[in-house]
């Protein structure tokens, strides 16, 4: 069965608005934290909780237990020092697992000594494909090619290894499409209805947001 995950965001500009929408819609608990009331009026509908907070208060931050949540995500932007604040007291407090958002190489390092068990550079890694590669860890890459239309790259999961892809009928069931399977050093490309899924293939798929979502879904059972 799928498990939820609960991600808190603080700071909800553009990429962190991208990343707590997403993440929410991907079927988590989602904590939103921006000093900007305009901001948390706006995310409110989207998440599954949105708090007006100054995320330099170490008061106010631990009010909300932020060492209850699985994936605390700082994405402050507009100030450094706000930045490294926010990452310090998110740690202090305990967090299990802090993503920092950093504009540039400096910035990243500073924030990875503090504290940051991952640093986000938004050029590279977007709010959206950050978002499908927290939720599940069979999920190695994701691609928005189109508003409605996604390319994922995705470890074998356990109920296709040992089948065809006759078998499966994946474009049937699940409204995707298997554009290439990657075994080590070998590639079918396009693979034949006939292969046999082994347990360490990786899979390029491609469909609909919503259908790769539910491949997401079932990645984390």
């Amino acid at each position: 069965m799928y498990e939820v995950k609960m991600f808190a965001v603080i700071g909800c500009g553009r990429f962190g608005m991208s990343i707590a929408k997403t993440l929410y819609e991907l079927g988590n608990e989602v904590l939103a934290v921006d000093n900007d009331p305009e901001r948390i009026k706006e995310i409110s509908s989207h998440v599954t909780y949105a708090v007006e907070a100054d995320a330099t208060d170490e008061s106010v931050l631990k009010e909300l237990g932020l060492s209850n949540f699985d994936v605390v995500i700082v994405s402050i932007g507009s100030s450094l020092e706000a930045s490294i604040m926010a990452t310090l007291v998110v740690k202090e407090l305990g967090a299990k697992k802090i993503v920092a958002k950093a504009i540039s190489e400096v910035q990243g390092r500073l924030l990875q000594k503090i504290g940051a068990d991952k640093i986000v550079f938004p050029e590279r890694d977007m709010g959206v494909k950050l978002a499908h590669n927290l939720t599940s860890t069979k999920i190695l890459d994701y691609i928005q090619l189109l508003p409605d239309f996604s390319i994922l790259e995705v470890a074998a999961l356990a109920s296709w290894v040992n089948k065809s892809l006759a078998e499966l009928k994946l474009r049937q069931k699940n409204g995707i499409n298997i554009i290439a399977i990657r075994h080590g050093a070998n590639i079918e490309l396009p693979p034949r209805a006939d292969y046999i899924i082994k347990e360490k293939d990786i899979l390029i798929v491609a469909g609909t947001v919503s259908a790769v979502n539910n491949i997401e879904i079932k990645s984390a059972d």
